[in-house]
């Protein structure tokens, strides 16, 4: 008999409904909002993949600064720290306070702590307007992993997070060689032709092998 969840926590969002994070058995843990479920600790193969290609040229960097957008499970942010050196500092950016506490208390068992790590601090800001107000050549690596990625219904020019303007933004905060690495749902060529006339030499990623497998796109600024 399959065991029953257990909501842990959960709140009301501004805007998306209620958030819970619910566990059933070790390391097994989902987050849903409303009837839709975010993520699942059994299923993350594209964020491990996202973390590591985004941050796999920083290994032997002196000093690498990466941006990451969304905190989620901290997953994400684990495959980023496993490449990064000692000398690395990671700033993530999150919505909801309380995902944060959901990292640093039950889900840190995932993680192996990725949250406290000494190279990382959470800021409770948005993505979008972290970027706008950094200085120029602020990163060596910015990774959006946000549960709703780019798709054909992204308003091409000025969607806050995968339109033009957007991707200049990031584009201005990444250092010469900078990589940007996205999540997304299903490939999407218009985001692809945005990244490219934005000025990056991309490449979209399927990682796995069977059963559903989302994209990975990897834009190297030029």
């Amino acid at each position: 008999m399959a065991i029953p969840w257990q909501v842990l926590d959960r709140f009301e969002t501004d805007s998306e409904g209620i958030l819970e994070l619910r566990k059933r058995g070790k390391g097994d843990f989902l987050i849903t909002v409303g009837p839709q479920i975010l993520m699942n600790s059994k299923a993350q193969r594209s964020e491990m993949a996202l973390g590591k290609l985004g941050c796999q040229n920083l290994k032997n960097h002196p000093a690498p600064r990466v941006l990451v957008g969304g905190l989620g499970m901290a997953i994400t942010l684990r495959a980023v720290l496993d490449e990064l050196p000692d000398t690395a500092e990671v700033v993530v950016a999150e919505l909801n306070p309380q995902i944060k506490e959901w990292c640093l208390g039950p889900l840190a068992e995932l993680t192996d702590g990725a949250a406290t790590d000494p190279r990382v601090t959470v800021e409770i800001t948005d993505v979008a307007e972290l970027v706008k107000k950094s200085a120029r050549d602020s990163f060596n690596a910015i990774i959006f992993d946000l549960y709703r990625g780019p798709g054909p219904e992204t308003d091409r020019r000025n969607d806050p997070l995968y339109g033009s303007r957007a991707i200049e933004h990031c584009r201005l905060a990444l250092k010469q060689d900078g990589v940007f690495a996205i999540w997304g749902e299903n490939p999407d060529a218009g985001f692809a032709s945005r990244l490219t006339s934005a000025g990056f030499a991309v490449r979209c990623e399927r990682p796995g092998k069977g059963g559903y497998r989302h994209a990975v796109w990897v834009a190297l600024k030029c």
